[in-house]
């Protein structure tokens, strides 16, 4: 079974996850929009909370939305405002998920995303895990195992 790690990663805990997958012969997507948030923290929760609340779609670059030689989709998104991260909010807009096994891997402060988690199972079939702060908690990455 093929599988794809396509994830968006503000903080660096989306690219730890991508590292310990890829060492799971799973390929690897870094997301990557033509904005950036700002470097204050303050701005940056405001921002990106309030383009997740309103289900914002980022323009992506250089992104291939190419993912039909794929059984397995796993998107990786931190969670902004209890909702997806905007950047993943636009793949999901442009990729095709049908006929597709997938799952969910969130990436937060409390290791909850309640919301998100809502949102999901209204659109999607899927498995979801949640890590709390992998890069802090490294331990969390022992919830991907099965992978």
């Amino acid at each position: 079974m093929k599988k794809i790690f396509i994830y968006y990663s503000l903080s660096g805990n989306g690219d730890l996850v991508a590292e310990y997958l890829s060492k799971k012969d799973i390929d690897i997507r870094k997301v990557n929009t033509s904005e950036t948030l700002s470097k204050n923290m303050v701005l940056r929760i405001i921002t990106g909370g309030f383009k997740a609340m309103i289900n914002y779609k980022d323009k992506l670059v250089g992104f291939d939305n190419d993912i039909a030689s794929y059984n397995e989709i796993i998107i990786g998104s931190p969670i902004w405002n209890s909702r997806l991260s905007s950047p993943i909010n636009s793949v999901l807009d442009k990729i095709n998920l049908s006929n597709k096994k997938i799952t969910f891997i969130l990436y937060s402060g409390s290791g909850k995303a309640i919301k998100a988690h809502e949102l999901i199972n209204k659109k999607f079939k899927a498995k979801i895990i949640d890590l709390k702060e992998p890069l802090r908690n490294k331990e969390e990455l022992k919830k991907l195992n099965n992978y």
